[in-house]
Order: structure tokens, then sequence, then C-alpha cells
């Protein structure tokens, strides 16, 4: 009895500590953001992202700074305090940076707080094939006196229509050499087709890629034609061979014959 007794108590002990894990685990400071945040973008088109804090109490103290930094243009960020689903404080910048005084004992009391930023994607200042072009949408922190914490950051590929079309076609010759095995001719073509690529030279980069796709292609099909021929020859050999073989045969057979008569 005693036994049964303590495991029952040891079971509701367990309970209550798992209970008490789950509550203290169910609300956190996190950040997710409202749809997806773009990896492609072409220059001078608009973005727009929401970003959603939830228990941004959670974690730091009652007061703290929500600061933003994005490398968009024609910015707008509009900072929404809301508790309950019902907004308690609103405010909108219009720089490239934000800075949000947090107090949980202020207007600025809420369960989320949600960051929409609006901007028009930057142009490309230094074109680069690998790493690609990228710039940063968003990088969000918050701070604390001289703690600094940065919580999120999101960069996206900005792209002309010029430097899409020459960055898809130097990677058109790139699998086009892979699956010939390699070529030193084409490989240089597309070394060549990279560096008028990073030089902004659009047309040019088009260009040789697509001559150094042709050349590979070129020596794949010589290759193909080679190995058909060489199967062609040996296939040819087996059959002489065979036919040898049974000549011989034949001619061995009518032999045996002539000396039995």
């Amino acid at each position: 009895m005693n036994s049964t007794h303590y495991s029952r108590a040891t079971v509701a002990l367990l309970c209550v500590v798992g209970l008490l894990a789950v509550a203290g685990t169910a609300g956190a400071f996190t950040v997710s953001t409202d749809g997806s945040v773009p990896s492609e973008t072409a220059v001078g088109s608009e973005v727009s992202v929401t970003y959603v804090i939830e228990d941004p109490y959670d974690g730091p103290p009652n007061e703290y700074t929500l600061e933003g930094e994005t490398e968009l243009e024609n910015v707008s960020w509009t900072v929404e305090v809301l508790d309950q689903g019902d907004s308690v404080d609103q405010a909108t910048y219009g720089n490239q940076t934000f800075s949000q005084p947090m107090n949980r004992d202020g207007d600025q009391n809420g369960d989320e707080v949600h960051i929409t930023l609006e901007g028009t994607v930057p142009a490309v200042e230094n074109y680069t094939y690998e790493p690609r072009e990228n710039y940063t949408v968003a990088s969000l922190s918050r701070v604390t006196g001289s703690n600094e914490e940065q919580f999120r950051t999101d960069s996206a590929h900005h792209y002309t229509e010029d430097s899409r079309e020459a960055r898809q076609a130097i990677d058109d010759a790139g699998t086009a050499i892979e699956d010939a095995g390699g070529n030193s001719e084409a490989e240089n073509l597309r070394g060549n087709a990279i560096s008028a690529y990073e030089n902004g030279n659009f047309e040019n980069a088009i260009s040789l890629a697509n001559r150094a796709q042709n050349t590979a292609e070129q020596a794949q099909q010589s290759q193909q034609t080679t190995q058909t021929v060489l199967l062609a020859g040996g296939a040819l050999v087996v059959l002489l061979l065979l036919g040898g073989g049974g000549y011989y045969l034949y001619s061995q057979s009518k032999e045996d014959d002539y000396s039995k008569l």
C-alpha cells in the first residue's frame, strides 16, 4: 500500500512539474513574419513585410529600446503595440533606421508588437557572381543600456533584368560544362563571362557564357559520338570473330568429312 501511495504521489509531482514547465515556456519573446520575406527582388521594386513580436516584455526588462535598420529606400516603418488584439500605441518612422522606446508601465504595454516595413529595393553597387549581391531587408534589435541584442536579420538578392539574364547564362554554361565532364576551353570562356558580369558588362557576359555552353555541349556530343563509334567498332570485331570462328569450325568439319572418305 505504501509503495502504491508513493508511486501515485510521484506521478502527481511529475505532472505538476510538467505543467509548470509548459506554463514557463508558453509566453516567450519570439518574432515571426506575417507572410514571407522575399529572397529575390528586382531593383526598384516595392517590398512590404510585417514582423510580429509576441510577448515583447518576456526576457528584457520593463523598459528597453526597439531598433530597426534597413537598406531599402523611400522607407516607411509602422510600429504598432497591441494588447489582446486591440491597438494601444502606434508610431511611424520615415528613415532607414528607427528607435522605439518600449515601456511596460507606459502606452507601449501589450502582448504583441507589429513592425510593418515598406520600401524600394536599392540599386546594386557592386556586382559579384559569387556570393550573390544581397542587401539587408531588415535588422531588428532590442537595446538595454549598452547591451544590444540583434534578434532578427533578413537579406535578399537584388538584380536588374540584364544582370539576371547574364547570371542565368553563366549558370547554364556551368551546368553544360559539368555535364560534359569538364572542358578547359569552355571553363575559360565561362571565367571570362563572370569577369564581364562583375564589371557590369552583361551583354558581353551573356555572349561569352553562350559560347562556353556551346563549346561544352559540342565537346559532350563529340565524346558521345566517339563512344558510339567505339561501341560499333567493338561490336563489329565481335561479329568478325564470331564469323571467323564459325568459318573455321565449318572448314574443320569439311576436312573431317574428306578424311573419312
